[in-house]
Order: structure tokens, then sequence, then C-alpha cells
């Protein structure tokens, strides 16, 4: 179940002792919260079956280098290094954030042109927003920007 959730993250760190995979075949069982459709869609359907019907479990660096984590850390630094990627997407304007991940999800469930039609609609609504003019004045005079989600 831990792999599971993980994958249904948008950003998955791991430490270099962890594990994953999906083994629910070793008991006759199949994924049964999204795993299957999830793997296939993160590291390829030909891997996807493979790592699903052995019940292999792969190690945090196989993670890594198969796409099913974005990185891998040291175990006793994983809480600091997943804290500050959440900091750092804190910190950007936060209603981008949002619309940018819509049109990256929506993109990958529909064909390419209307992928782009949303991301184009997203960017509309980004532009019209107070955090795209506070992000573009920020910038301009050289300081952090207070984004506040508007």
């Amino acid at each position: 179940m831990g792999c599971e959730l993980a994958m249904a993250c948008d950003i998955r760190v791991a430490a270099d002792t962890a594990q994953f995979g999906l083994p629910e075949t070793n008991q006759a069982i199949i994924p049964g919260a999204g795993g299957a459709q999830r793997l296939a869609r993160l590291v390829g359907i030909g891997r996807a079956i493979e790592l699903i019907l052995t019940g292999r479990l792969v190690t945090g660096a196989e993670a890594a280098a198969m796409e099913l984590v974005s990185q891998v850390v040291a175990s006793d630094e994983l809480v600091s290094d997943a804290r500050e990627v959440a900091l750092k997407i804190l910190a950007q304007g936060l209603f981008a954030v949002r619309l940018a991940k819509l049109a990256i999800r929506t993109g990958m469930d529909a064909d390419q042109r209307t992928g782009l039609v949303v991301q184009q609609l997203a960017q509309s609504l980004v532009y019209t927003s107070e955090d795209k003019r506070e992000g573009v004045d920020a910038f301009s005079a050289k300081r952090p920007a207070a984004f506040d989600g508007k």
C-alpha cells in the first residue's frame, strides 16, 4: 500500500533504504488502489508488467533510475529534504502552481492538442492574477516575491 500511496503523490523523495513494489501477486491478488495504472504511467508498461507479475521489490536507487521517485536521499535526511522541496513549492505563486499541475495532469490524460488548449487557458488565468503582478514586480526590483495566492 505504501508504494501505491507514494505513486498518488506528485513528487516522491525516497530514503536510500526504501523499497518499492506491488507484490500483491505473491498473495494471488492484484494491486487494488490504482497502483497498476499509476505504475505503468510512471515507469512504462513493460517495466510495470514485470514488477507486478513477479512481485519484485526495487531499491530506492532502482526506483530513481526508472523514475518512480524524483530523488533518493540518505534516510537521516529524508524529512529535511522533503520539507525543503515543500517549502520551495510554497514559496511560488500557489495559483500558478495549482494551474500548472492542472495543465500537466489534464494534458497527460488527453491528446496533445487538448493539453495545449488547457495550458493556454490556465496561462490566461494566471496572467490576470495578483501573484503574477507581484512576481513580475519582484523580479524587476530584484527582491523576493511575496505571493498571497490570488
